[in-house]
């Protein structure tokens, strides 16, 4: 199975006078590069909402972002109004307003939503509210691994469907073999004739130079390991784990044998095929930088 190392998750809970908002997201990266933002009086929870993301996030630039918003117009809770900081507030702000020509009726409630402004004696940590914030985190990261696969099953249709054609290129490449080895034969008679004559010519000798060239041209070996690759490279992609490092290995090798191919073969229209092989291969290996 495939999982892209893109994802986006986000739940939402109602509790009491609050709504609680958990939000996780990430991109592309080598490593796991995790950003955890909770509010002060949650800090010391940061350490388990890690461990869980490092299990199951595993790689990627991820950022996890809580925000638990007052739904209620009275300010709950054992809590004081810091008068001179609200006053500095809710001036700047009506100052702001004046100067854009912009609405300030609203402006002395937005003032009170501020949590600056507000003193509160709460120093322990509300372990009922934390399992709901808990519970929430836990549907944010369902969503969000939902969303990784969901992308990842997109991302592994492209690349089974490439790795298609670059099998179905090698049955092409075999269909030009059967006249590649004549034409290398005729050639060398044509010129051994135009140099020596057809009288002088060394039948033994052209046998050997002819075994020659069909050994150093020959792609079989290379044919055989390249649809193995491939044939691998697919039942990767069907594990329950997603593998992104090994296809990239696996990848590498496909490459390999593409490039050997390419130099041995000499014939113009092998080397056609081979040139929408590596082009296939390397939209392959663009996708296998967003997989985890």
């Amino acid at each position: 199975m495939i999982k892209s190392m893109t994802g986006y998750g986000l739940a939402t809970t109602e509790y009491e006078n609050k709504k609680i908002n958990v939000e996780i997201r990430s991109l592309n990266s080598k490593f796991l590069e995790l950003l955890v933002k909770l509010p002060k009086i949650y800090n010391d929870k940061e350490n388990v909402l890690r461990t869980i993301c490092g299990k199951q996030i595993e790689r990627g630039k991820a950022s996890v972002i809580l925000v638990i918003e007052n739904t209620s117009e009275e300010v709950t809770g054992n809590a004081t109004l810091n008068i001179p900081l609200f006053k500095t507030y809710y001036g700047q702000l009506s100052d702001l307003a004046k100067s854009l020509n912009a609405e300030n009726a609203n402006i002395f409630q937005e003032t009170l939503k501020i949590s600056e402004v507000w003193n509160t004696k709460q120093a322990e940590v509300n372990e009922q509210e934390w399992e709901v914030i808990n519970a929430t985190f836990l549907k944010a990261l369902a969503a969000f691994n939902t969303f990784r696969i969901d992308e990842g099953n997109v991302l592994a249709n492209d690349m089974s469907a490439r790795v298609q054609l670059i099998n179905d290129s090698i049955l092409a490449v075999e269909k030009l073999e059967v006249a590649r080895v004549p034409a290398i034969k005729e050639k060398i008679e044509q010129l051994l004739k135009d140099t020596v004559g057809a009288i002088n010519i060394d039948q033994n000798r052209l046998e050997q130079e002819l075994i020659f060239y069909a050994e150093k041209y020959d792609i079989t070996e290379e044919k055989i390991r390249l649809r193995s690759h491939c044939d691998y490279f697919l039942s990767i992609m069907k594990e329950a784990e997603s593998n992104g490092k090994k296809l990239g290995f696996i990848a590498q090798e496909i490459g390999r044998e593409i490039n050997t191919m390419g130099s041995k073969a000499n014939d113009a229209n092998i080397q056609k095929i081979v040139v929408g092989m590596k082009d296939e291969l390397e939209k392959i290996k663009e996708q296998l930088l967003n997989i985890l």
